[in-house]
């Protein structure tokens, strides 16, 4: 039996992944992470090419990981997994400090980082490989447990942004759910729920509006998900 599932069997972390070159700061979330030398101690790690920090990584030469603390806050994970550098200043009221080689790290819901500087460069066709050698590094929780993509999808109901490599379209069940303008839509990414009785002031949508009459540009107020990225949510 061929099944796309099969690769949720393997098992990765999340982290967040930031570089910073000529004053413009990126990040996103991450599953490849890992080292593949103790000595010197290397790290590799895979960027989408349609991510905007895949630029500031390769012009600047470095790259930082903050390795993810289990009970991460969902809308840390919603603002580097799922929106992009180009359109917010992720870094916004995020806890992170600047390192030796200007990267910013991210430590909000950080249980360790790493600086690295890259030392090779390989594509992947979808993606670049960069490996770096580590130049600086911190423990800030050792007794805390890190966030795995397991229990993010089978725990908080996550998927994968649509840059990771683990990302799998999302395919349609065939069991059709009766939706009305009073109810009530789950976002498939990030289990936020549009409320009509609610809408979404920050984003200009008044309380008493219909899911089906929001703009077809709207998107997820907590992790930038797209309208077509929700279901109607089952009593």
């Amino acid at each position: 039996m061929d099944s796309m599932e099969a690769f949720y069997k393997v098992t990765y972390g999340l982290y967040i992944i930031t570089a910073s070159h000529e004053g413009k700061q990126g990040g996103y979330v991450g599953n490849t992470v890992f080292q593949v030398t103790a000595d010197p101690p290397q790290f590799a790690i895979s960027c989408s090419k349609d991510n905007a920090s895949l630029s500031l990584i390769k012009k600047s030469g470095y790259f930082a990981v903050s390795v993810l603390d289990k009970q991460t806050k969902i809308d840390l994970i919603g603002t580097f997994g799922y929106k992009s550098s180009r359109d917010i200043e992720k870094f916004e009221g995020v806890d992170y400090i600047k390192g030796s080689s200007g990267c910013p790290i991210v430590l909000e819901d950080c249980l360790a980082w790493f600086e690295c500087k890259v030392t090779q460069a390989h594509d992947l066709g979808s993606h670049l490989l960069f490996i770096g050698e580590i130049i600086n590094k911190d423990l800030l929780k050792a007794s805390k447990s890190p966030l795995t993509y397991a229990y993010y999808q089978t725990e908080l109901k996550g998927r994968a942004p649509k840059n990771a490599p683990t990302y799998i379209e999302k395919k349609e069940s065939g069991i059709p759910v009766e939706a009305t303008a009073a109810s009530k839509y789950k976002c498939l990414v990030c289990g936020h729920v549009y409320d009509p009785a609610e809408g979404d002031e920050d984003s200009g949508i008044p309380p008493g509006t219909a899911f089906e009459d929001l703009p077809d540009d709207w998107v997820c107020p907590l992790c930038g998900a797209e309208k077509s990225d929700f279901e109607p949510l089952e009593d």
